[in-house]
């Protein structure tokens, strides 16, 4: 008779046991349910154009530019992004860039380099920052920390301090604006060292003329603008 309710009590703990586990597998598929329910789709923001990496990097690089067919630069720099997401699109060199200016017949005219540039292809506008240096075949000698580079009216300007150095003599000033090949150019607001014979006049028109502030070897004349596109090697 003992090992009867023996045999009995242990069979209702078996169906105890059996229904508590019952009960526990039944909550965790629910609670597993009602969380899959809730589940929120995690999403990153969409990225702005402004914050969207280059499309193309380049290391290294020495390439030939050429305007209508004809080569006129050579572009050497270490680091060559080009990123057509912005608005505007440009190029950026931000480990700074080396150009070499050729003429019709591939003779080198000039010399640009800078610490810093940014080229927006759709203006084919230049603009260097940092240590900006330009020597051409006439031995003038220009440095700033900013000049722009308009490629459709082929010229150089800036309005920040600049100083232009030749044979004749030194200039410095807050306006620039030249030709591409630094043969007419003029300097505003300037002051510096000149020749004698260039203060020198024989009526008030000359004299003015060779006023400082405005010196200019030949006068500057704007060119006219061409919309050529510039194409890549």
């Amino acid at each position: 008779m003992r090992d009867s309710n023996s045999y009995v009590d242990r069979e209702k703990q078996r169906s105890a046991l059996r229904m508590a586990f019952l009960i526990f597998s039944f909550s965790l598929f629910l609670n597993f349910t009602i969380s899959c329910s809730e589940a929120h789709e995690h999403i990153a923001k969409a990225v702005n154009p402004e914050d969207s990496v280059a499309m193309m990097t380049s290391k290294g690089v020495n390439t030939l530019i050429s305007d209508s067919g004809v080569i006129k630069y050579r572009i050497v720099t270490e680091r060559w992004d080009v990123n057509m997401a912005k608005n505007p699109s440009r190029w950026e060199f931000m480990k700074g860039i080396f150009f070499e200016q050729f003429d019709e017949q591939f003779h080198v005219q000039a010399y640009i380099q800078a610490d810093t540039a940014w080229y927006y292809d759709k203006e084919r506008l230049w603009h260097l920052r940092g240590r900006v240096n330009i020597r051409n075949n006439n031995g003038l000698v220009y440095t700033s920390e900013e000049l722009f580079w308009d490629g459709l009216k082929h010229e150089f300007y800036s309005t920040v301090f600049s100083r232009v150095v030749t044979n004749e003599r030194t200039m410095e000033g807050s306006y620039f604006r030249s030709d591409e090949q630094m043969n007419h150019y003029l300097v505003t607001n300037s002051k510096g060292s000149f020749l004698a014979s260039d203060m020198d006049g024989s009526d008030d028109d000359t004299a003015a003329d060779q006023m400082p502030d405005s010196l200019q070897p030949e006068p500057y004349v704007r060119p006219a603008a061409t919309k050529r596109p510039v194409s890549r090697y």
